[in-house]
């Protein structure tokens, strides 16, 4: 890997994880607009080790009120907010386990990302419109989160978004736009950690090699732009909306079709 390509995967990684625009249809598209080598699942893991250390500091004081409920110390509210949490990713992790080899061989061609890009995109922001977005965070319920989590289980397909189909999932339960990102960022920290566990392992088993300064430069890239990124898109919800990110995920899901379908005999499945 050059160095160029390891500050290029950083920064998508980082800026895209939280966004509702879907970090792994990215990575992948990279692939296809360059001549570069793989990246290999080590890489792919160090990466997401950033991103997931960006979420475990940006939200500390929700984990310590959360591992603190666990000892019983903390609130009633703490406590069902981890129950939740529980519940709803449970079924992700279920499926992603069960059906990983098989989404990495049949869910990676351009022309199914550019239309889970639009088609993801226009439930956002339907979903952003018609939501009550009266609910706070602390009124979800247990069905509520069962209902996230199952919505969840469709980020597996890269161009969904994982953070876009939870908050579309909060948002139509009638939560909050701050409230509907805030429980979708905490639910990534378990995703994220075992994403980037199983990359670690598998990439190992592969034969991949362990590129100490690399990894690390990739982390720390990742991982700051991943906090800068939480933390302006939590403003920027509060004054803008959804919308920006709706019409970006339709301009490019109709950049890929237009770009690929006339070769889409080629570009289908690898």
């Amino acid at each position: 890997m050059t160095w160029l390509q390891i500050v290029v995967l950083a920064l998508i990684q980082g800026i895209s994880e939280f966004l509702p625009v879907s970090s792994s249809a990215h990575l992948v598209l990279v692939s296809y607009f360059t001549d570069w080598v793989d990246q290999g699942l080590a890489f792919d893991a160090a990466i997401h080790v950033g991103t997931l250390a960006a979420v475990l500091i940006y939200f500390r004081q929700d984990l310590l009120r959360l591992l603190r409920s666990v000892f019983g110390k903390g609130s009633l509210t703490d406590r069902l907010l981890l129950q939740c949490l529980i519940v709803a990713t449970l079924p992700a992790l279920i499926v992603g386990a069960l059906a990983s080899d098989w989404i990495e061989l049949w869910l990676r061609s351009p022309l199914l990302i550019a239309t889970a890009t639009i088609i993801f995109g226009l439930l956002l922001g339907l979903a952003d419109r018609m939501g009550a977005r009266s609910s706070a965070i602390e009124q979800l319920s247990r069905r509520d989160a069962l209902l996230i989590g199952l919505a969840q289980i469709l980020a597996l397909i890269p161009g969904t978004s994982r953070s876009g189909i939870t908050i579309t999932a909060g948002l139509g339960l009638g939560l909050s736009r701050e409230a509907a990102a805030r429980f979708s960022f905490l639910l990534s920290i378990p995703i994220i950690a075992a994403a980037g566990g199983w990359g670690f392992v598998s990439g190992f088993r592969a034969g991949g090699q362990f590129e100490l300064l690399q990894f690390l430069i990739g982390a720390l890239i990742s991982g700051a732009f991943a906090w800068l990124t939480i933390a302006i898109f939590m403003a920027w919800l509060r004054r803008f909306g959804l919308m920006p990110f709706v019409i970006y995920r339709l301009l490019l899901g109709i950049f890929l079709l237009a770009w690929f379908w006339p070769a889409s005999g080629s570009v289908m499945i690898q």
